[in-house]
Parts: structure tokens; sequence; C-alpha cells
């Protein structure tokens, strides 16, 4: 009898499905540290093929259905590649999300093994988005942008410099150093260009959002860098993501006045550019930005539409794959 209902209990836990847990790593230069969710599970790996392959190990031993991680720059893009080849789901959450989430638990003390067990509870509570690992040629773009973008600062404050100097010796010195800076910026921008124009689907991309009207070449380049998620999200997640979206901001019997929050400062002063070439110019956006004027809109808030009206439009067009024309056919 004893023996039967052993065999009985063996049986029902082979036939009971394994647990589904959640997975945190904290990514730094040289080590990984990793935490199963509602375990015991610790590890501490060296940030190496041979140390992810353990951890991946881990993770299907214990049927993790998600993996959290941050983003730390060229240190997690391993990490998240090879937990996509092995059919692992990850998601890259931002790190101020992250940080809210442990505060909002208690959890003032920060070490690494700690931050690896709130990222897989965040992974188990909230479940974020997984995503696919950004594309060499991608990666490449971003970084060439992120450099363009450091030398447009320097040029900019190697000129404001240069105007408050009156001494000979700093003037020579900062006219060399940002006739040395413009160079190395258009030869970034001639990168760019020759990156973009290699890549079928960056060029496409490209095209479709160069033939908008006030949208130009730089900005096209910016938000292909910076807004990889163009027509792959709906209309509301991308102005989110940008920061253009209106956000409800009410309380009790008070109605607040819409407010936008966060988003992507260097896509989002882009646009604000664009906006402003839009509405001084003949057109539908001239025309809806004059509209909310008229209702008694103030020029920040309907500016903001317009540049809402924009980003909406580039991605709509990228997810149909089709040129802007001046009426839908």
């Amino acid at each position: 009898m004893k023996e039967n209902l052993r065999m009985s209990r063996t049986q029902d836990q082979i036939n009971q499905p394994a647990a589904t847990h959640y997975a945190g790593i904290d990514v730094s230069k040289d080590k990984l540290d990793f935490a199963i969710h509602n375990t015991d599970i610790h590890l501490t790996v060296p940030n190496s093929r041979r140390g992810l392959q353990k951890l991946i190990r881990q993770c299907i031993l214990h049927s993790v259905e998600l993996l959290v991680l941050e983003p730390t720059g060229k240190f997690h893009r391993l990490t998240h590649e090879l937990f996509h080849e092995a059919e692992i789901p990850v998601a890259v959450v931002n790190p101020f999300r992250s940080r809210k989430f442990a505060d909002s638990m208690g959890q003032l003390a920060k070490t690494d093994k700690i931050d690896a067990q709130i990222l897989a509870r965040y992974a188990a509570l909230i479940k974020p988005r997984s995503s696919a690992p950004i594309s060499d040629r991608n990666s490449a773009l971003k970084e060439l942008q992120a450099g363009r973008r450091q030398l447009v600062d320097e040029i900019g404050d190697l000129k404001r410099k240069l105007k408050a100097s009156l001494h000979s010796l700093p003037i020579r010195q900062l006219k060399a150093r940002l006739k040395l800076a413009e160079k190395q910026k258009s030869a970034l921008e001639e990168e760019v260009s020759n990156l973009i124009q290699s890549e079928t689907g960056l060029k496409s991309k490209f095209q479709i959002l160069t033939s908008i009207p006030n949208i130009g070449s730089t900005t096209a380049t910016l938000m292909l860098a910076d807004l990889s998620e163009l027509g792959q999200v709906n209309c509301r997640q991308i102005a989110a993501l940008v920061g253009v979206a209106p956000m409800n901001w009410d309380g009790g019997t008070r109605q607040g006045s819409r407010i936008t929050r966060r988003g992507r400062p260097h896509i989002r002063k882009a646009l604000y550019m664009c906006a402003v070439s839009a509405i001084g110019r003949p057109g539908s956006h001239a025309d809806s930005y004059r509209r909310l004027i008229q209702r008694g809109k103030p020029p920040k808030v309907a500016l903001t539409a317009i540049m809402r009206k924009l980003v909406i439009l580039a991605n709509t067009l990228i997810a149909e794959k089709r040129h802007w024309r001046p009426s839908k056919p």
C-alpha cells in the first residue's frame, strides 16, 4: 500500500508541469550577478561566454520564462544576444524604473546581489515586454550618432569660449580645436550616410522619413538611431516614447492640465525644430496649429501637438512601408 502511494506521488510529480520562474541579472564590466525570483538561487559568474552558458543552463533547468537586465553600454550586449539565441526571452528595462520599483518595495540598500534579486522580482510582478538584441548595424549607427551629438555639443562650447576670449593664444588654440571638431563631425556624418546607404532596411526607412515634409536628413538619421521602435508600436506608444503624449494630471474634484513627461530628449528637440519649420510654411500642420491657437491653446501646447502629429505620421508610414504623399491613394 505504501509502495503504491509512493509511486502515485512520483507519477503526480512527473505529470505536474514545471513551475515558471523569473530571473534577473545585474551586469557589470567583469561579472554578472544572477538571481531567480522566489528561490535561493544566486550566482556570480564572469561576464564571458563561459559564464553566460552556466546561467543559460540554470534558466533552462528552472524553466525561466523571462529574464530582466538593465542596459550598461556595451557590457550587456553579449548577455542579451546569447540568451536570445537560447530562446530565453530578455527584457532590457530602464534603470530609473527598476530603481523606483526597488524604492516602492522598501529596498533602500543596494548591492549587485540585491540588484539581481530586485530585477528578478521586477520580472515576476511587472512582466515587461521582451525584445530582440539590436543588430550590429543599428548598434553602429547608434554609436556613430552619439559621437556626432557629442561633437555638436563640443563645437557649441568652443564657439562660446571663442567669443569670450581676448588673448591671441587661447583664440588660436580654440580655433584649431574648432577646426578639428568640425572635421571629425564631417567624417562621422559621412560614415553614417555610408552605413545607411549600405543596408537595405535602414535605407528604406531613411527614404520614408525624408519624404515627410519638414523632416530632413539629420532628423531622419537621429530617429533611425535613437527611435528604433518606429513602425513596431502603436501611435500612443510612439508618442509616449518621444515624450509628446498628453498625460492626465487629475485628483479628486480637480481636473488638471494635461502634461507631457520624460521621453527621449534628443528626438524631442529635433522634432521641435521640425514643428517650428512646419507651422511657418503652408500646409496641414500650419492649419492645425492655427486652429489650436484659435481654440485658446497655448502656443507651446499647440506646437507639442504638431510634434506628436509628425512622429505618429513617421511611425505609420514606416509600419505601412510607404512614402508620404499629399493624400493617401
